[in-house]
């Protein structure tokens, strides 16, 4: 088994590499890596009903869809995260327990109670410490887990509190648990890096035929364009997302302004305004430019660039209107 800490710390590179090991290395693989501020949302997530929009944007937290399914979880420097790849030939490489349980071992011998329970979480003293999940390829497994041991609380509760009543869709929700941090139930006084080398040396004594791998440069520029052209793209990170349908309502200077909007594959296909501001030129032309506009940010102020919009709505801004679409 090939077994990779890497330095990157780029979220959009970094999920690119999950897949990368799971597609392109034929030998079984086990990766510690760490992410810079992100959101990893599941696959089947719709990106938008998962974040909290404001802090993302205030603190330019990246928001990436992976090739897994499961929650979203928020990621920073006091995260540590572990990708197992394995060929077998049958359902039971679905086995997280199995996957989790040198995660547990190494928790456990630093003097923290860590248990696999439920479906697919580490938990301690009855708070989560790690969620895990997986994608089958072929005759072959990627699972991957992220672990919380010294990651700033206050920012994975406040990216990832969202206003569920936005949102009207099919799509699978995250289930918010109480968590907590590993450092804060260990007897080793210990940092994240520290951490990760605990748990790379359990898995070279313990498994087999494990060797340290660093990626080639042939490794890193395929990773590179799976990043770019995949990862990095709003298709992938929104587009994705199940069709869904957004109402959002904000008090402005200008009165009452309520946002209806029906979203298929990230592109708005329908739009209907409402509130009890004045208009002198009414707002149909404004409605109608925002259709098969991509809900996202920048697309939507290009295309209201045209308009003063102050003859739309009375006293109301082109922030306000983004505000109501978010």
């Amino acid at each position: 088994m090939l077994c990779i800490y890497h330095e990157s710390t780029d979220p959009y590179f970094n999920v690119a590499t999950d897949e990368y090991i799971l597609k392109h290395l034929e030998e079984d693989c086990f990766m510690l890596w760490r992410n810079d501020n992100a959101i990893i949302v599941g696959k089947y997530q719709n990106t938008l009903s998962e974040i909290n929009y404001d802090y993302v944007k205030a603190n330019n937290i990246a928001v990436v869809r992976r090739i897994s399914g499961g929650g979203a979880v928020y990621h920073d420097l006091g995260n540590l995260n572990f990708s197992f790849t394995k060929t077998g030939k049958n359902s039971s490489l679905t086995d997280f327990e199995k996957f989790t349980r040198p995660i547990v071992e190494v928790i456990r011998s630093l003097g923290g109670d860590a248990r696999f329970e439920g479906k697919n979480d580490l938990m301690i003293d009855g708070k989560k410490i790690a969620g895990n999940a997986a994608h089958i390829h072929k005759n072959k497994i990627l699972h991957h887990g992220c672990l919380l041991f010294s990651s700033e609380m206050r920012n994975v509760s406040e990216a990832l509190r969202i206003n569920p009543v936005k949102y009207i869709d099919k799509a699978h929700k995250s289930v918010p648990k109480r968590v907590t941090n590993i450092s804060e139930h260990i007897k080793v006084q210990m940092n994240v890096s520290d951490f990760a080398k605990s748990i790379m040396d359990y898995v070279l004594a313990n498994f087999p035929g494990s060797k340290l791998y660093k990626f080639t440069e042939q490794d890193k520029a395929a990773i590179q364009k799976l990043r770019d052209e995949k990862y990095a793209t709003h298709e992938w990170n929104y587009g994705k997302s199940p069709d869904y349908n957004f109402k959002k309502a904000i008090r402005t200077v200008g009165g009452l302004l309520e946002m209806n909007l029906e979203v298929k594959k990230g592109v708005i296909q329908q739009v209907k305004i409402f509130g009890d501001f004045f208009s002198e030129n009414g707002i149909e032309d404004v409605e109608n430019a925002l259709i098969n506009i991509n809900h996202e940010e920048s697309a939507i102020r290009e295309a209201l660039k045209k308009f003063d919009m102050n003859r739309h709505f009375s006293n109301i801004s082109v922030d306000d209107l983004i505000e109501s679409i978010f």
